[in-house]
């Protein structure tokens, strides 16, 4: 069988999902990703197409997916949100949706983490000044004593949430799944409403599946609801804020700072409207991107697509028919 490899991380980082997918026996065909529409219909219309595509964050639209069809048998993520994925359609055309769950959320808490005091301390700023022989200082804050908000409280959520209690802060989240076992076994308040996280947080984190409801949830209007001089953490999707307005909010003094691994649209392009703001500290979606992590990752897609393409259930699923 024929298999499209997409996901850089995947093909850049050695481990076992190589062994996997060369003893498959299967041919494979590499590019590298995130691609666009235009691309995926290009490569799928080169040479036969396709038995199973191995993809990171590429955009694959109801167009992409008819035209691997009717050879397509499965559609294997490297990672776990879908938002770049027309799953509606993948469903609704009987082409199975696999995913990786359970995988990340160690080491995007670890980044999130990272962010968080790279922002209270003004890491970035100072490393900066020092590289340019400036003995500039600048005033930190402690996170002892903060409050940590966390919007989804999911498998990272919960990994973030016991890393703040571990710089003794205090956790408020919001989830519409509640774990309330979890919550109370790491004192984490339940709030009963976004806007009821806004208004507590010192630092607010965004661990959010991005929908149509949710985009740009973080706006110019949901900021009257925070506090002066928030830290605002984006490991979860690009679409979750409105970046003009965070932008904004970044430089008149209403946030301390952003900090984010993932952009609306990426891969960056320049002029970006973050560019030349200090207290924005943006990463090129690497929070997943550990040794460790990208084995997991990897290796769970590769035998999620090896196992449908040979009949049997793979290890998770996003969508049934």
């Amino acid at each position: 069988m024929r298999i499209l490899l997409t996901t850089t991380s995947y093909q850049d980082t050695p481990g076992r999902h190589h062994q996997l997918l060369e003893e498959s026996g299967h041919e494979v065909v590499r590019d590298r990703g995130p691609l666009t529409e235009q691309r995926m219909l290009e490569l799928i219309g080169a040479d036969g197409g396709f038995d199973g595509i191995l993809h990171g964050d590429d955009t694959i639209t109801r167009s992409v997916i008819e035209s691997a069809l009717p050879r397509l048998r499965a559609l294997s993520k490297y990672g776990i949100g879908l938002d770049s994925v027309d799953v509606d359609a993948a469903t609704a055309l009987k082409v199975p949706v696999l995913f990786t769950p359970g995988v990340n959320h160690t080491t995007v808490a670890e980044h999130t983490f990272g962010l968080i005091l790279m922002l209270a301390k003004h890491l970035y700023t100072e490393v900066n000044y020092v590289k340019q022989h400036k003995w500039t200082r600048i005033t930190g804050t402690e996170l002892a004593g903060m409050t940590m908000g966390i919007l989804g409280l999911g498998r990272v959520g919960k990994e973030v949430a016991i890393r703040a209690k571990a710089f003794s802060m205090q956790i408020i989240a919001y989830d519409l799944y509640w774990d309330e076992p979890f919550a109370q076994q790491h004192g984490v308040f339940r709030a009963q409403s976004v806007d009821e996280v806004l208004e507590k947080a010192d630092v607010l984190s965004l661990h959010m599946n991005l929908t149509d409801e949710n985009r740009h949830l973080i706006n110019k209007s949901r900021m009257k609801h925070m506090k002066d001089g928030v830290i605002l953490i984006n490991c979860s999707r690009g679409g979750l804020i409105n970046e003009a307005d965070v932008a904004e909010a970044c430089k008149n003094g209403k946030m301390l700072g952003y900090g984010a691994d993932v952009l609306e649209h990426e891969p960056i392009k320049a002029p970006h409207i973050f560019h030349d703001i200090d207290n924005i500290v943006i990463t090129p979606h690497i929070a997943s991107r550990t040794r460790q992590s990208v084995e997991r990752q990897a290796v769970m897609a590769t035998e999620n697509l090896l196992r449908c393409l040979a009949g049997d259930e793979p290890l998770a699923q996003a969508n049934k028919f």
